[in-house]
């Protein structure tokens, strides 16, 4: 590299990260992509070109890099990022590891994720807070499949700009050709998932090239560097919902002389004297109060914490939701079945029957899968047939919720239409999902919800995958069943009496165990809600 190398390795100045944060937008962003593609690499190189790596923990990266067997290729910025002893070992990511720094003009919160496939739910999670991702693509190996995953897992959780990074250029000789072959394979693959902006830059995170300075290696390229993009983008991380929203988050009554109802507005404004309506029940009232930490607000907006007081004594519970009374085309629902868009991240196979506790903002249920209506291929984006949804996978299902919730679509105001679905034995994280559209929540006929009772009492029995596991269950009923029957006969020397104790068998002890199920069930749906939606007057 000579004097480019010396040119792009000199970091931004210290003061950068010394100046008060709070004077300067804060941009969240994830780095994704397939194994080895860079990753941990890149945000280490963000790091030290920022000037946020003191000169102790630079030594200490220079020794680690010799001991790991690394340091004859100078530097290795991805130790900054893998603090696992097994990341270090292997060179990959496992965890999701966040860091923070700043420049001169922006404040970074970032989250490196790991690119393996069974990882794919960290990857996740680190996504759904993020304003921006940065995918890398490795020059040398063009689109992979994991590549794709992210980049649909990106677009799933709602990151709505993305910067392709197709790192270690200087692989391929810097090649201007085989890089635009890559983007233009890169659009094509992910032409059908909406983001706001797609910004592709080359560049090596070993080296520097074009990560805080352009690179003589690729005069052909007349974009923004790295930190460049990164300081410039602008994000709206608002909802883009415009009337009233503010899920209840606790009722606030100190003593007897007041009474509000505190949570963070999700959309719209609020004022004294504007009139509002508390939602799943449509209680109408008046805010008289708006009140703060630091006192009262003459008016407050999205993202502000406050407590409301209204002019009337209404019931009102965490889970509820304020919203603008008369409001034109509201985002807020009030729906009891949702068809939801979901990612499973527990090791347990999401299928129809199987319920969960389900948690939407400040509100629970419990939600029943009714049916997966189909699964998306991660190669093609294109929608398949599944019975159940596998771990890492994604599909569109519908769900059946015991109780009204107020809910909106994901992309109109995220608060209210993102969710995550809780095993109720093992309080694992079963999924997470986004609300997708406006599904009926009239009553089912007759006929199908006792259709649904059975599939549910099957899942119950037999697992998610039932059909399969029916054959095999009621071969070993019926033998067991004969079994007895032949006891029986052989020590009564009837054969009345033995096949009346092989059908009581066969008959009864599924029936009571039926009914033992469906009476605890009632007595746990009882109890539930008074667990999990306290609050009350």
């Amino acid at each position: 590299m000579g004097a480019l190398a010396a040119e792009t390795a000199a970091p931004l100045p210290a003061a950068a990260n010394d100046a008060a944060p709070a004077s300067r937008s804060l941009l969240r962003f994830i780095t994704c992509g397939s194994v080895d593609d860079g990753k941990s690499t890149l945000l280490g190189r963000l790091l030290y070109e920022a000037g946020a790596i003191p000169d102790d923990v630079i030594a200490t990266l220079e020794a680690d890099s010799a001991r790991i067997g690394r340091a004859d290729r100078g530097l290795d910025y991805s130790l900054l990022l893998d603090g696992l002893q097994a990341e270090r070992e292997q060179g990959i990511t496992i965890d999701v590891a966040y860091r923070y720094f700043s420049t001169a003009r922006r404040a970074f919160i970032v989250a490196d994720t790991p690119g393996h496939e069974q990882y794919t739910r960290n990857m996740a999670t680190g996504a759904s807070t993020a304003d921006l991702a940065i995918i890398l693509i490795d020059a040398g190996k063009g689109v992979l499949p994991q590549t794709r995953r992210h980049a649909l897992i990106a677009a799933f959780v709602g990151v709505r700009h993305l910067v392709v990074a197709i790192n270690k250029i200087d692989l391929v000789g810097c090649d201007e050709g085989r890089i635009r072959a890559i983007e233009m394979a890169f659009r094509s693959a992910i032409a059908g998932l909406a983001f706001d902006s797609i910004t592709v830059i080359p560049l090596s995170a070993r080296d520097g090239d074009n990560v805080a300075t352009l690179s003589a290696r690729t005069p052909w390229y007349d974009g923004p560097t790295l930190i460049g993009w990164l300081e410039a983008v602008g994000v709206d991380s608002a909802s883009r919902a415009r009337s009233l929203a503010l899920p209840v988050q606790w009722v606030n009554r100190p003593d007897a002389t007041f009474r509000g109802f505190s949570g963070t507005i999700a959309a719209g404004t609020v004022a004294p004297g504007d009139a509002v309506e508390v939602w799943p029940a449509r209680q109408p009232a008046h805010v008289t109060r708006i009140v703060t930490f630091d006192g009262d607000l003459p008016r407050a907006g999205a993202g502000t914490a406050v407590t409301l007081v209204l002019d009337r004594e209404i019931d009102v519970s965490r889970g509820d939701v304020i919203v603008a009374a008369g409001a034109a085309q509201p985002a807020v629902r009030v729906r009891t079945s949702l068809e939801a868009k979901v990612l499973v991240t527990g090791q347990a196979a999401l299928a129809p029957g199987a319920t969960y506790l389900l948690r939407l903002g400040t509100a629970s249920a419990n939600a029943t899968v009714e049916t997966v209506v189909h699964g998306i291929d991660i190669a093609t984006y294109a929608e398949r047939e599944r019975s159940q949804v596998e771990t890492n996978e994604l599909a569109v299902v519908r769900l059946r919720l015991d109780r009204p919730l107020a809910v909106a679509p994901y992309a109109t105001l995220p608060a209210l239409g993102a969710f995550i679905l809780v095993d109720k034995v093992t309080h694992e994280t079963a999924a997470m999902g986004t609300v997708l559209g406006e599904a009926a929540s009239a009553q089912r006929p007759r006929l199908q919800l006792v259709s649904h009772s059975f599939e549910q009492a099957m899942v119950r029995t037999y697992g998610g995958d039932w059909r399969r596991n029916l054959v095999p269950a009621t071969t070993w009923r019926l033998g067991s069943a004969l079994l007895l029957g032949v006891v029986v006969g052989v020590l009564t020397g009837h054969p009345g009496y033995a096949a009346a104790a092989a059908a009581a068998d066969a008959l009864a002890r599924p029936l009571l165990r039926h009914l033992h199920r469906s009476l605890w069930g009632r007595w746990n749906r009882r109890r539930d809600p008074l667990v999990e939606n306290g609050g009350g007057i």
